[in-house]
């Protein structure tokens, strides 16, 4: 195919939407027969990594935290296995040489150096908290620095991590593919968009209301919730476009008058603007603004005796196939328990069979509208005391999130696949695995300690990843654990006891060392 642009004839800034929609168009026409050709073992193929975080809200308050949410991304340096890709990885500032060693030192079968010749780093020199792909879009000399580093881009697509109309404007300003959902289907995967999908699919999601903007519909709204439900206690309001439960906030209704009584609807009101935001940074005033500007949802707050918050990944390949790839239990805090934290893999084999079926019918129906590329579907789970589990579908992320860096950290290390029928994760020789990962180790402690320093505690603790036995611990967001005292990582283990083991020895063998770091030295006599 010929993917060539006519560079004399328009700039990116000639175009508008629809011209740019139909170019992005003609590109993803061709995702199909790159996506063959790149199993091939071809010299010339290439994949390019733009792990930008175009979302309204991000839990980045700093450039250095967002450079390293743009590392997580820093696994796809393992399909550098791959013995013929280039991989051209782009970020807001560069990656620190040792980083990028300690993810070649993890490749197996493959000699670090010739993977390192195989990789090209780009940084764009901002260390802003701006989305990455707005950086690149507004310096277009580091887009053709881009370009000029693929090999041929008929074999070559975009990676990112979300997708909006910045992600396609890169993958047409370099002139391949993305492989990554259509910006235009990005309303599905709204809280309101979601709600609506669930329903039309016929997938059980928690009473409440979608399609709202302000104060009065939320009245409105829980009003007729109460009607439904007279013993509703709690219910979550929710932004459209919130991340990690950032865009949640929490609305106690106890003690309301009954429904119907002249004071229900002020009570509501009064309530409403005591709301509790999951966002520590963020005020009642502030929250309502948001979902005024963003719109949003009100839902029932789920509850029982039992009460987990699983999740289901699939990938929709350039050919319409829907592939369940994973189940996680999602781990939360913050002020209400709705912030994502953290994950373990796989799910409860008690529940993960009860929610894949209707996670991949609303993945069958995405692929008819469209959907490429990986997403998840957030499930609460919830018993009474000896019934069974009942699930209610949540959320629907059409793209990448926190679960999938640790997952694909797993299958490119140890190979396999998940087995849904089982609710197990098992390598090509049938042995099961099992993670525990998060984003947020934090404590101020670890801000003494470097990346370096990282990499001695557990090597001196034996607790890296070993090949041998496929098992231990993989670090990420490590540049920013100086500034931050925040970094990830997954542990991997052969059962759920020894990942949670390996996951715990390594937070305590970090804060032992943090600890002693901050002891000061003695002057030199």
């Amino acid at each position: 195919m010929d993917t060539r642009m006519d560079e004399t004839a328009a700039t990116l800034a000639d175009l508008d939407e629809e011209q740019r929609y139909a170019l992005f168009d003609h590109f993803q026409q061709h995702l199909p027969e790159v996506w063959n050709v790149m199993r091939r073992d071809r010299p010339e193929e290439s994949a390019v990594v733009v792990p930008s975080i175009s979302l309204e809200r991000t839990t980045a308050s700093s450039g250095t935290l967002m450079q390293a949410m743009e590392e997580r991304a820093l696994f796809q340096l393992l399909l550098l296995r791959q013995p013929m890709l280039t991989l051209v990885y782009v970020t807001s500032s560069p990656i620190a040489d040792e980083i990028v060693d300690y993810y070649l030192g993890l490749l197996p079968g493959v000699i670090p150096s010739n993977a390192r010749r195989r990789l090209r780093l780009v940084s764009v020199g901002d260390a802003s908290t701006r989305p990455l792909s707005q950086k690149v879009l507004d310096r277009p000399r580091v887009l053709r620095r881009i370009r000029e580093l693929i090999p041929d881009r008929s074999v070559s697509h975009l990676i990112p991590y979300t997708t909006t109309e910045l992600e396609r404007d890169v993958a047409i300003s370099l002139g391949i593919p993305m492989y990554g959902s259509d910006p235009r289907l990005a309303p599905l995967g709204s809280k309101s968009g979601c709600r609506r999908l669930f329903a039309e699919v016929g997938v059980d999601a928690p009473v409440g209301a979608e399609g709202l903007r302000t104060v009065d519909d939320l009245v409105t709204a829980v009003a007729a919730m109460r009607a439904d439900r007279p013993t509703l206690a709690e219910v979550i309001v929710k932004t459209d476009e919130g991340v990690s439960g950032s865009g949640n906030a929490l609305v106690d209704l106890s003690g309301l008058p009954v429904r119907g009584d002249p004071g229900e609807a002020p009570a509501l009101r009064a309530r409403i603007r005591e709301l509790r935001p999951e966002a520590p940074d963020l005020d009642v005033d502030g929250f309502l603004a948001a979902f005024e500007r963003l719109g949003g949802v009100v839902e029932e707050r789920i509850t029982g005796t039992a009460l987990t918050s699983p999740s289901v990944q699939m990938r929709v390949l350039p050919d319409r196939t829907v592939e369940l790839l994973s189940t996680h239990d999602q781990l939360l805090g913050g002020a209400s328990g709705q912030q994502y934290l953290g994950c373990v893999f796989p799910a409860d084999p008690a529940y993960s069979r009860l929610i894949t079926e209707p996670a991949m019918a609303v993945g069958r129906d995405l692929a008819q509208r469209g959907v490429l590329g990986r997403f998840a579907v957030d499930f609460v789970a919830v018993r009474d005391g000896a019934d069974d589990w009942t699930a209610y579908a949540i959320e629907l992320n059409l793209r990448k999130g926190g679960t999938t860096h640790p997952f694909l950290t797993l299958q490119f290390l140890v190979g396999g696949e998940y087995d849904g029928d089982a609710g197990l994760y098992r390598t090509a020789s049938g042995a099961p695995k099992f993670l525990v990962a998060t984003d947020h180790l934090e404590d101020d402690r670890l801000k003494a300690l470097t990346p370096r320093d990282v990499f001695d505690v557990v090597v001196r603790r034996r607790l890296h990843f070993d090949h041998s036995h496929k098992t231990g611990v993989v670090f990420h967001m490590l540049s920013c654990v100086t500034e931050c005292g925040r970094l990830g990582m997954t542990a991997i283990g052969d059962s759920p006891e020894q990942a949670w083991q390996t996951y715990q020895d390594a937070t305590e063998a970090l804060l032992e060392e943090a600890a002693l770091a901050r002891v000061p030295g003695t002057l030199p006599t």
